[in-house]
C-alpha cells in the first residue's frame, strides 16, 4: 500500500524538523488497510515508486539543504496541523518525477456558497487523479471493544472515525460529480479523474488495558497509549527511570528526536501545572539518545465528558 514503507528509518536519520515531518508522511502506513473508500498512495504513480533509492537520495540531499523546503512552508502562513500535513505532500508531488501537480486546494462554489475543495488533483504514469488528504489521531475507548470505527474518538472528543470517513466519502470523494466542478476541472486539464484518499496518523489504545483496533486497521499503523491525567503516577511507576518530553502540536507528525528529557515526576507536576487542563497533551518516552520510542495522549479526567469549548 506504500511503496516506501521500506524507508520510514530514514526518518530518524534527518534533520530538520520539516524534512523529517516529510520523511514521515510519505513513507507512514495509512491508518486502515480497509476503508470503505478506495485509498492510493499519492506516489503511487511516480518515478519514485519504481525507484524507491531516488527518493531516498531527495531526502537525504533535503536533509543537508532544506532551504528549498523552508522556502516553500514559509510561502503560508496557515499553522493547522493538516494544512501542514498537505503542504509536505504538496512539495513531494512538485518535485516527483512522473507527476504532475494540476492543482491543490481548488474549490468548488455554487454562487456565494463553497462546496468543497480539491486537495490534489494530479497527473501520473496511471492517469488522473483527485486525492484527498487527511491527518488524524483517535484514542480508543476506554471500556474494552473498540472493532467499530465509532468507537474511536479525537482528543477533543468531538471528531470520529466513523464520521471523518463517512464525510470524506459522501461528500469530499465525490465533489466531481457536481455539475459545476466540470468546469474547474477542465480549466486545469483534470477531465476524467479518479477519486482516492490517503488517511495518515496515528491510532492511541487506552493504558494498560488496551482495546481492539477499528476495523480495517493497518498492521503496521502508528500507534501510541493514551491515560488519563490522574493515572500518570501509575504510569511513571511502571517505566522507573524514563524519561519523558511534552511535544507541541506543530510536532505531532514525525517522531521526535535529540528531546531534553524529564522524569516522570517532573513530567506530572507540569501536567498539573495545565490546570484546568482543557486539552490533551502529547508526551513521549525518550531513549537514551532521547529518541522518541513511545507516544502517549495525556487527557483530562472527565475524558471523553468535556464541554463543547473543548
Amino acid at each position: 500500500m506504500n511503496p516506501f514503507s521500506h524507508l520510514a528509518p530514514l526518518t530518524y536519520q534527518l534533520r530538520p524538523d520539516c524534512v523529517r515531518d516529510l520523511a514521515w508522511a510519505l513513507t507512514s502506513p495509512p491508518l486502515l488497510s480497509a476503508a470503505p473508500w478506495y485509498q492510493r498512495h499519492p506516489l503511487q504513480g511516480s518515478d519514485w515508486a519504481r525507484a524507491p533509492a531516488a527518493l531516498e537520495a531527495w531526502l537525504r540531499q533535503l536533509s543537508a539543504e532544506p532551504a528549498p523546503l523552508l522556502a516553500f512552508l514559509a510561502q503560508s502562513s496557515v499553522r493547522r496541523l493538516g494544512l501542514y500535513y498537505e503542504r509536505l505532500w504538496q512539495f513531494a508531488l512538485a518535485a516527483a518525477p512522473g507527476v504532475t501537480l494540476l492543482a491543490a486546494n481548488l474549490p468548488v462554489r455554487d454562487g456565494g456558497r463553497t462546496l468543497g475543495e480539491f486537495d490534489l488533483l494530479l497527473r501520473d504514469a496511471e492517469g488522473e487523479h483527485h486525492l484527498e488528504l487527511a491527518l488524524k489521531y483517535y484514542l480508543g475507548p476506554p471500556a474494552g471493544g473498540g472493532h467499530s470505527p465509532a468507537q474511536w474518538l479525537g482528543p477533543g472528543a468531538h471528531d470520529r472515525l466513523d464520521r471523518k470517513l463517512a464525510h470524506l466519502g459522501e461528500q469530499q470523494l465525490r465533489l466531481a460529480e457536481h455539475p459545476g466542478a466540470a468546469a474547474i476541472l477542465a480549466e486545469v486539464g483534470a477531465r476524467h479523474t479518479r477519486p482516492s484518499l490517503w488517511l495518515g496518523g496515528y491510532l492511541f489504545y487506552p493504558w494498560p488495558q488496551g482495546c481492539t483496533g477499528p476495523a480495517g486497521a493497518h498492521p503496521a499503523h502508528g500507534r501510541g497509549a493514551w491515560l488519563h491525567r490522574q493515572a500518570c503516577p501509575a504510569l511513571a511507576q511502571s517505566l522507573p527511570g524514563a524519561r519523558w518530553a511534552a511535544l507541541p502540536r506543530a510536532r505531532w507528525l514525525a517522531p521526535a528526536a535529540a528531546q531534553p528529557g524529564l522524569s516522570g515526576e517532573q513530567m506530572y507536576l507540569a501536567l498539573l501545572a495545565l490546570e484546568p487542563m482543557m486539552q490533551a497533551q502529547m508526551v513521549v518516552r525518550l531513549g537514551e539518545d532521547g529518541s522518541e520510542c513511545e507516544r502517549l495522549f495525556v487527557v483530562p479526567d472527565a475524558w471523553p465528558d468535556l464541554p463543547r469549548r473543548y
